[in-house]
């Protein structure tokens, strides 16, 4: 695990659900099923890269912990959110520091026992209030976690 500074906000728009750790393993396959069979990142105007972004946010508990709903939002960077599909919505990641955990390039059905891991890390001020994963256009998969 690396920590960074990540010091400029990243603009994404996607498509979004809300969701809870209980409900999570059901969930979410089911909105990266959406994601791809809708043809979602064709329909992102604005984008900076072919990088796919999930983020998680707008936690019941924000700041506190990870408990309760909270939202969560696939989609890609966009130089702009002013032009926003009427199924879409948009998301500001803010500049934070971060710890960031690797998955195996190009095998994202490790994502869920990374973040199984994570949960387990104590060592770590988690700052509950939007986490990401990206996924790299050339394979590269990374989870960043906001820290204090």
């Amino acid at each position: 695990m690396d920590t960074i500074e990540q010091s400029n906000p990243i603009v994404v728009v996607g498509i979004e659900m809300r969701t809870s750790n209980a409900q999570a393993f059901e969930d979410i396959p089911r909105h990266w099923q959406r994601f791809f069979t809708e043809g979602t990142m064709e329909r992102i105007p604005n984008k900076r890269s072919g990088d796919i972004y999930a983020i998680y946010t707008n936690f019941e508990n924000e700041g506190i912990n990870n408990d309760g709903v909270y939202s969560f939002i696939i989609g890609a960077e966009v130089d702009s959110a002013d032009e926003i599909p009427e199924t879409m919505a948009s998301a500001k990641i803010p500049e934070s520091k971060r710890c960031v955990f690797q998955v195996p390039d190009g095998q994202p059905e490790k994502v869920g026992e990374k973040w199984m891991e994570i949960w387990g890390v104590t060592d770590i001020d988690k700052a509950f209030v939007c986490d990401y994963e990206r996924y790299g256009s050339d394979g590269r998969i990374e989870i960043l976690v906001g820290v204090r």
